[in-house]
């Protein structure tokens, strides 16, 4: 069980504060149940979700040492682009990824989807709008936990991790100090 104050993921809604716990009938069925109300942090709305949920996928944030250790991994995360002509396999392969809720998953999928994207570009050939709305799904909850994890604005986690890869090279091109081009493909564009 989760307490007011604790940040959490909230299925693809993404970090969501607990502002509290009320037990409400919600349903109008004169069953009283536990609720968490939840504030998105990147999102102006309130959730209210039963605490016994088994619906939607809820865990807490990863900690700050995760989430630095995750960045310093982002040049080792073999990531493969996934080509199909059919948009529903496409789709499906995106949102399995997108669905175990776990930040090395969303980093293999942005990292894949960027690397489709050079392919593509260099082919001469249209970037897909799947290809497109599913890599900003995937850095938007990416990129809010981070965010929340190391309690630093939103905007700045492109720069951190930036950062931290300048730092510790990108093994995956085999240098040991990585061109601003290199940085963009190991850090996600």
């Amino acid at each position: 069980m989760y307490h007011a104050g604790d940040l959490i993921i909230y299925g693809n809604t993404g970090v969501c504060r607990v502002t509290e716990i009320k037990t409400m009938d919600f349903m109008k069925t004169g069953n009283e149940q536990p609720y968490y109300i939840l504030s998105p942090l990147f999102q102006n709305c309130t959730i209210s979700a039963p605490v016994n949920n088994s619906k939607v996928f809820m865990r807490p944030i990863i900690s700050k040492e995760e989430a630095v250790k995750l960045i310093d991994d982002i040049p080792s995360i073999h990531a493969e682009a996934y080509h199909s002509h059919v948009l529903r396999q496409l789709t499906d392969h995106y949102e399995a990824l997108i669905d175990t809720h776990d930040c090395r998953c969303l980093v293999e999928l942005t990292k894949s989807i960027y690397r489709k994207k050079e392919f593509l570009l260099k082919q001469k050939k249209k970037f897909g709008a799947i290809d497109e709305r599913f890599m900003k799904r995937a850095e938007d909850l990416l990129f809010g936990e981070l965010s929340a994890a190391l309690e630093i604005p939103r905007e700045r986690v492109t720069e951190f991790i930036k950062s931290r890869i300048g730092k510790t090279g990108c093994s995956e091109t085999g240098e040991s100090e990585p061109s601003p081009s290199s940085v963009k493909a190991c850090s996600m564009g």
